[in-house]
């Protein structure tokens, strides 16, 4: 079963690992891993919940990995949405796609959002398609929006209304439960 759980202190080792892998680096529009001063940095500032939220995405209780909020302090009643499958053995195996349900019950039933979006390289063809089964549309394209690596990389903006998942949600969460990968 994929759950996701509040992150606790002594997560904040393995996030950094897993940020260090190729496969997990390569989609993050950040210019370069961080160091680890400012991922801790970072990670005691998710902590605190000021102004975002993040949970350890789980599968058979073993982290898996992250999904976060972020953005959360406006009166936009909007959050910025991340995540990645850190661990290599939960990839392609519908982690993302239970993951990224359970999140957005977080957001717009828990949370209250009306809104949230995310930030996609445009040639992350995996994410993008996994978003768009779960009702984010695209909203916008920016051209050589991030550079990675040296090269200027484009980024496509998505987004999801809470009418959107509502309209959806009753038969995705079947889907995942009747997959086993989420309670029912």
């Amino acid at each position: 079963m994929i759950d996701l759980r509040d992150l606790e202190p002594g997560d904040e080792e393995q996030l950094y690992r897993w940020r260090l892998e190729p496969e997990v680096e390569r989609w993050m529009s950040d210019a370069a891993v961080p160091d680890r001063g400012a991922h801790q940095r970072w990670f005691v500032d998710l902590l605190a919940g000021d102004d975002g939220r993040g949970w350890m995405i789980t599968r058979g209780d073993a982290p898996a990995g992250l999904l976060t909020l972020t953005g959360l302090a406006s009166h936009h009643r909007r959050g910025s949405w991340n995540w990645f499958v850190g661990d290599a053995a939960s990839r392609g195996r519908g982690v993302g796609r239970a993951a990224q349900a359970l999140g957005l019950d977080k957001a717009f039933l828990d949370l209250g959002l009306d809104k949230v979006w995310a930030e996609v390289m445009a040639d992350n063809d995996g994410a993008m398609k996994l978003q768009a089964a779960a009702g984010f549309m695209r909203e916008g394209y920016l051209r050589e929006h991030v550079l990675k690596n040296g090269e200027r990389r484009d980024v496509v903006l998505l987004g999801i209304l809470a009418r959107d998942w509502a309209s959806r949600r009753d038969k995705i969460r079947a889907e995942l439960a009747e997959a086993r990968l989420i309670a029912a």
